[in-house]
């Protein structure tokens, strides 16, 4: 029977012993990650660099993702906005855990966190969608109600100290129930109705100011014009009295003839026709 060497089993009794200390003492933290060192219950330190550590044997090693953290409510809620509408909100949340410490004193666990954060998050909605018409939060004002509700995740994430940040929340649907919905969208369709008749009635109202502006400004040019025109007749009449009798029976014969039409019985030396038979000169 084959003895084993004393120093050979030495070495081997001895590369063991090492291999467990090392299993109990060394610990690797991946790149996308942090780990938090806890002694007997109790949080000691953190570690943010990516590579291997050491710790104590009695320490106990919790990883917490250093990226942030994509939180999606498990059931969308019903909220009511300000005009009494009910709507189905779905929003989701991203945060950071910033301090692994305190997270692990206030929540303990992403899961604790997850139903933590969901809380807050259905009270902000209900809050700011609460100061909302349903319109508003649909279509109108929709960026900035998501504005106002992360800023108040973010306020009372911060005063409750949780070890996170919020990195974004959104309202990835809001709807009307389907109970309500075509009744909320009729009453839109008629609201915009009325938008455009009233839009129309002012159009009318400025096309009719527009319109008797413009016909005051046209009259007021003919009267000048045909003052001018007066003035220069007169002027003409005066200069030249055989002018001014030559233009009014030309006058006298577009009102007569103009037509095309009119029969007139007149003798023929009458001086109706004199400037037929004569012209301006007679």
């Amino acid at each position: 029977m084959n003895r084993l060497n004393p120093p050979v089993l030495a070495t081997g009794v001895g590369a063991l012993f090492l291999l467990i200390l090392a299993n109990f003492t060394l610990f690797k933290v991946d790149q996308r990650q942090q780990a938090l060192i806890v002694r007997l219950g109790d949080p000691v330190r953190t570690v943010r660099e990516p590579g291997l550590h050491v710790k104590s044997p009695f320490d106990t090693v919790i990883r917490f993702d250093k990226r942030n953290i994509e939180m999606k409510n498990a059931q969308p809620e019903e909220v009511t906005a300000a005009d009494q509408e009910r709507l189905v909100v779905d929003a989701f949340v991203r945060y950071r855990i910033t301090d692994p410490r305190q997270f692990y004193r206030a929540l303990g666990q992403e899961t604790v966190a997850a139903d933590r954060l969901d809380r807050i998050v259905n009270a902000a909605l209900r809050e700011e969608i609460g100061r909302s018409t349903s319109e508003e939060v649909i279509a109108g004002k929709r960026a900035q109600v998501m504005a106002a509700i992360r800023a108040r995740v973010a306020r009372q994430v911060a005063a409750s100290n949780l070890g996170v940040q919020i990195i974004d929340v959104r309202i990835k649907r809001a709807d009307l129930p389907p109970t309500n919905e075509q009744a909320v969208f009729e009453r839109m369709q008629t609201a915009r109705k009325q938008e455009a008749a009233e839009l129309r009635a002012i159009g009318e109202q400025k096309r009719r100011e527009i319109v008797a502006t413009a016909y005051e400004e046209a009259e007021k040019i003919r009267g000048d014009a045909d003052a001018q025109r007066a003035q220069l007749f007169a002027e003409s009449f005066g200069r030249d009295p055989g002018f001014a009798a030559f233009y009014r029976s030309m006058q006298a014969y577009e009102k007569s003839l103009g037509q095309g039409d009119t029969t007139l019985v007149l003798s023929p030396d009458s001086a109706f026709f004199k400037y037929f038979e004569k012209g301006p000169a007679g």
